[in-house]
């Protein structure tokens, strides 16, 4: 069967940055929804017409996949407002930061703690990924027809590479990557 829209793809692949350095490597097919919202457009378009077996590569830029970097998703919060256990690396949802940090902070984001120091703490806002452009050597280990549950949520169930809403202005923008 032929990739098309609203079938479902099961995906294996390895993921670089423009240097060659390894991002994320699967080894075990993850299913996606063509034709719903589980891949960029980028992927779907290249995916179109292969099937099983076949390998596609394909590069993404930022815009394209998670944005640019916006210095305008970092937030500098006093450090006394967080838990002592708290360490650079764990992501924070932005419903759940503590009283007093800062009121622009977008309620619906994952932060994640990038530095910690005695006085205060970063929050970065962006998703990991973005401002990199992305390297896919992507493999489809299977085709078949998408199931109408599937086509009605938009989705086989996974969000690889929907994370989380990425905003591409100023803090409070509702555009998804």
């Amino acid at each position: 069967m032929e990739i098309n829209q609203q079938c479902v793809v099961a995906l294996t692949w390895i993921i670089k940055d423009t240097l060659g350095e390894e991002i994320d490597v699967l080894d075990d097919p993850v299913e996606f929804l063509i034709g719903g919202e589980d891949l960029f457009k980028k992927i779907e378009d290249a995916l179109q017409g292969h099937e099983a077996g076949a390998t596609v590569l394909l590069q993404l830029e930022p815009e394209e996949a998670f944005g640019d970097f916006n210095d305008q998703l970092l937030f500098l919060e006093s450090r006394e407002l967080f838990p002592p256990e708290l360490e650079e690396g764990m992501t924070l949802e932005g419903a759940t930061l503590p009283a007093g940090c800062n009121p622009d902070a977008p309620k619906d984001m994952l932060y994640t703690v990038t530095e910690i120091y005695p006085e205060h703490l970063v929050l970065d806002g962006n998703h990991p990924l973005s401002g990199i452009a992305l390297r896919l050597s992507l493999r489809v280990e299977g085709v078949r027809e998408a199931t109408e549950e599937e086509i009605g949520q938009g989705s086989a169930g996974t969000g690889f590479f929907k994370i989380q809403p990425v905003h591409s202005e100023a803090p409070g923008s509702d555009s998804l990557h």
